[in-house]
């Protein structure tokens, strides 16, 4: 039973999103799923954290950017490409601002995945209000976050950053016609022995051929600091495979899922205000 995290209240069961609770997750990418069951990827192949910039002015998706390994210097790395056909980036933009204000939001994103959201009255005043734009809508903004990435049930805190506070460069920005939705976070798994885990991520969106291109990049055992994001593993310290390599195939789980409805919830909600 894929609703592994318990059934809708009747207050949920009213929400006119309900129904995308009670449809068959779609199936994740196969051809992603297989590249990624070939084992860790070349290290030499990742972006380096150092060169995300790159990811502006490179916009092609090869398939040996997309896998999991772990780097040099020990920071576990993840790195996806997926394309939605007949998509916008509006439509992205306009999740990344809705989806933290209901918890059944978040559950439709991945129902078997995500248990929770939350954000502080602070963040969803703002999120509400229709004198700020959606992009400040999904930038300075904390979400809270329950579900599992693969490892079980976990705790996460992710603070999502205007992109030129964690390092790209703003001129090339807005000239690359990329929208990075991303930032940082801390992740405290429930059971076992890992404590808290940070990790730096980004999602790049720009229109392809008619759709939509994603390329997604998760650096474990980094944060951001000072708009500088960084490797902040203690020396000699290496970030254990099977977190990049759970993080990656739930990223494929999650949003293959997502990208079989968002066309579908943006055309019933997306125009309306955010509340």
């Amino acid at each position: 039973m894929y609703k592994i995290f318990g059934p809708l209240t009747p207050e949920e069961e009213a929400l006119p999103y309900a129904k995308y609770f009670y449809r068959e997750p779609a199936q994740p990418d196969p051809h992603r799923m297989a590249l990624l069951s070939k084992g860790p990827m070349d290290p030499a192949k990742a972006t380096p954290l150092n060169e995300i910039n790159t990811l502006l002015t490179r916009l092609e998706a090869p398939d040996d950017e997309i896998g999991y390994c772990i780097l040099p210097d020990g920071t576990g790395y993840v790195g996806m490409s997926a394309f939605y056909p007949d998509c916008t980036v509006d439509m992205f933009k306009w999740w990344f601002a809705w989806h933290p204000l209901n918890n059944l939001r978040y559950r439709i994103w991945c129902p078997r995945c995500h248990a929770g959201i939350s954000v502080s009255a602070r963040d969803a005043a703002k999120i509400k209000d229709p004198n700020v734009s959606v992009e400040d809508k999904i930038t300075n903004v904390d979400h809270f976050v329950m579900e599992d990435i693969g490892g079980g049930l976990s705790d996460i805190v992710i603070s999502f950053l205007k992109p030129e506070n964690m390092g790209f460069d703003k001129e090339l920005l807005d000239k690359s016609g990329v929208t990075v939705i991303g930032g940082y976070g801390l992740t405290e798994p429930r059971e076992g022995p890992v404590g808290k885990v940070p990790a730096v991520m980004m999602h790049l969106f720009h229109e392809e051929n008619g759709g939509v291109r994603q390329r997604t990049r998760f650096y474990m055992g980094c944060r951001v600091n000072k708009g500088i994001p960084m490797n902040v593993l203690p020396h000699g310290v290496q970030v254990p495979m099977v977190a990049p390599m759970g993080l990656a195939f739930h990223n494929v789980e999650e949003f293959s899922n997502l990208g079989s409805f968002i066309k579908d919830i943006y055309a019933e909600l997306g125009h309306q205000p955010i509340k």
